[in-house]
């Protein structure tokens, strides 16, 4: 059976950062055990995650379902013919059920004895055909507490949604979800690339928003470049440590699209407050980390991730 790879992307608003993660797995999930109940085979589920888009590809996925064998149990043969052998009432009630004759009908040998039993293959139904109804399954099972309206719409989701990419192959499944028309376009950063980009196929998806777009759609990738990023200056600019919080690391990560590490700097006179008053502070209130020198003392330095690529990054530090 033929296999393509199928993407599905929906344009957000800016979705409510400590949410981001949970709503991303539970959509993959979603569309996972979806495929898995109508028995469509495929071969890997890959979720992506940024601020403004909720995407889902799934690898190698077979273009329709497999058929399947299908019996159906009728009467026993005692109660299917009378004492001349001629099909009873019951036989052609069974046959007329299903829209055949009785001889087209088979006998089932049991140890409790007969019985007349239909088959026949139950042809699969395309995968094109398939995925709008679990696609909009999925997005109904995501953890939403609270779903709004926004304008005239009935629609309801945790943001307003504005665009959707919906893909097999390098074909638009032709089925609005959530009232939107279906496409090949994405959009790219708010700033950086407000306009919309082209997706040739799925396989394309991560790499266009990147290299075009100046976002990075991969959540666990983009974790890892503030990551390391927030690290390195810390150990550049003061020769010091980056404290990383997981929390706080997820939490900026759903933040940005482009994330740019800064370092800051404040008067040494605010150390003299107790240390978990500011860290405190910087990690709820700023989304900051954070920085000790080597022998652990907290230095009066803070690092900031931008979500953009600024021309002038000492105005977005002193803001």
């Amino acid at each position: 059976m033929a296999t393509q790879d199928f993407l599905v992307e929906l344009g957000t608003e800016e979705l409510p950062p400590k949410a981001l993660k949970p709503l991303s797995d539970a959509f993959a999930e979603g569309i996972r055990g979806g495929l898995e109940e109508a028995g469509i085979a495929f071969d890997k589920v890959e979720a992506f995650a940024a601020p403004r888009r909720l995407a889902v590809r799934v690898r190698k996925l077979e273009d329709a379902q497999p058929d399947k064998p299908v019996e159906k149990r009728g009467p026993a043969i005692k109660a299917a013919f009378d004492d001349d052998g001629n099909p009873t009432k019951a036989l052609n009630g069974f046959a007329s059920s299903l829209g055949v004759t009785p001889e087209q009908l088979d006998t089932l040998e049991t140890d409790k004895g007969a019985w007349v039993v239909y088959r026949t293959v139950e042809q699969g139904k395309p995968t094109v055909e398939l995925l709008p109804q679990l696609v909009e399954q999925a997005l109904a099972g995501l953890p939403i507490p609270k779903r709004m309206r926004w304008g005239a719409h009935r629609t309801e989701f945790v943001r307003p949604v504005h665009w959707l990419v919906f893909m097999y192959g390098n074909t638009v499944i032709d089925a609005p979800i959530m009232g939107l028309e279906p496409g090949n376009t994405t959009r790219g950063h708010r700033f950086h690339c407000p306009r919309s980009l082209i997706v040739p196929t799925p396989n394309d998806y991560e790499i266009v928003l990147k290299q075009e777009g100046y976002v990075i759609a991969d959540f666990g990738e983009r974790r890892e470049v503030i990551r390391q990023g927030v690290a390195e200056i810390a150990e550049k600019e003061v020769a010091g440590k980056a404290v990383i919080d997981d929390d706080l690391l997820d939490e900026v990560t759903a933040l940005n699209e482009w994330p740019v590490p800064l370092l800051g700097r404040f008067e040494e006179r605010f150390l003299e407050v107790p240390a978990e008053a500011l860290i405190s502070s910087m990690k709820e209130h700023q989304k900051y980390f954070h920085v000790v020198d080597r022998d652990g003392k907290m230095l009066p330095v803070f690092i900031t991730l931008a979500n953009l690529e600024s021309k002038d990054p000492s105005q977005v530090i002193a803001g």
